[in-house]
């Protein structure tokens, strides 16, 4: 496994971040995508390949709260200092009861009450990375950035994190945090992949002149990048049985565009390449932006996933063979 430095922090993470929002998920009339045994079973796996950096979120899993239960009890069997963990806070939490008007949101009160439901789930004195999941238009971020701040000098959470949200609303935060003199964030998690860059420029323009760790979250594209599918005739998507994409009527429109193709077909000829698949070289593809520090979540299902993920690692992408993804992502602009 390689590490870095989790952009402007001290903390140094595994070159792939481990997601778990499957843990304990119900789509539809589905079983859980991920049970508790296959849970600990990935975690394992995790730890077998020097993966130290684990997200999750108070919301995650079915009720609210498993996927960090489950992590916790995991966790209560290994060092906590070996692991860098980071989870989230923002959408209502349904464990509670049917929501009141201060259950959700990035308010003082709502904040307040889930640090502790989240530490609690998994067993921890503090959070390594404590997300805002989404911007929150009703409270002030300057009350926001206060009770992170204050979390952070208690020792409850180490760095500040931010997740979906435009460009203007990043520099916002950072601008009210630089003149309140409070806590700013250090990482960002915005859905970034290969088929799915530009339309989050400007944020990572952000990112980028402000030295801020990006961990993008769906970064094979919902499984498009691991060329699991098929172009229609009609340029829609063929996609198998019980894929995100035959689950997802949503799936096309969000992933597999014209430029995607592009982009599909271009990771596909440099993984023939390098003797990879193509889910390795789109992660890889990731790992080496050098504008920021870049740190993929993989979401993988079963352990052999997981290990063909953690293969990008080893990969070693050309100037040339970078280039052409690039110029692919760039085709019709």
């Amino acid at each position: 496994m390689e590490y870095t430095t989790l952009g402007n922090t001290g903390t140094t993470v595994s070159r792939l971040c481990f997601g778990t929002w499957r843990f304990g998920r119900q789509t539809g009339d589905l079983e859980n995508e991920t049970t508790r045994e296959e849970a600990h079973e990935l975690l394992d796996a995790c730890w077998d390949h020097g993966i130290n950096f684990i997200d999750t979120a108070n919301v995650y899993g079915d009720p609210d709260g498993t996927s960090e239960e489950w992590i916790g009890e995991w966790l209560a069997d290994h060092d906590r200092e070996d692991f860098v963990i980071a989870s989230k806070v923002y959408f209502p939490f349904d464990g509670w009861g049917e929501p009141g008007p201060n259950d959700s949101g990035l308010g003082r009160k709502h904040i307040r009450a889930q640090i502790e439901g989240s530490l609690e789930r998994l067993g921890t004195d503090y959070l390594d990375v404590y997300y805002i999941h989404r911007w929150d238009e009703s409270t002030p971020i300057r009350e926001t950035m206060r009770t992170l701040t204050e979390l952070v000098r208690e020792g409850k959470v180490r760095y500040l994190g931010a997740s979906t949200m435009a460009a203007w609303q990043l520099t916002k935060a950072l601008w009210t945090s630089d003149v309140e003199g409070l806590e700013r964030f250090d990482v960002t998690q915005p859905m970034v992949n290969a088929a799915h860059y530009d339309a989050v420029g400007d944020y990572l323009d952000v990112c980028a002149d402000q030295e801020l760790a990006v961990c993008p979250y769906s970064p094979l594209a919902g499984g498009f990048l691991t060329g699991k599918y098929d172009r229609a005739e009609d340029g829609s998507v063929e996609a198998p049985d019980g894929s995100r994409g035959s689950l997802s009527d949503r799936f096309g429109d969000h992933y597999a565009t014209d430029r995607a193709w592009d982009v599909l077909e271009a990771v596909e000829t440099v993984a023939e390449e390098v003797d990879a698949t193509p889910a390795q070289v789109s992660l890889r593809w990731l790992v080496e932006q050098d504008r920021f520090t870049c740190v993929p979540i993989v979401g993988a299902r079963t352990p052999d996933q997981l290990e063909e993920n953690v293969g990008a690692v080893d990969l070693d992408l050309s100037a040339t063979q970078f280039e052409r993804i690039d110029a692919a992502r760039n085709s019709d602009m």
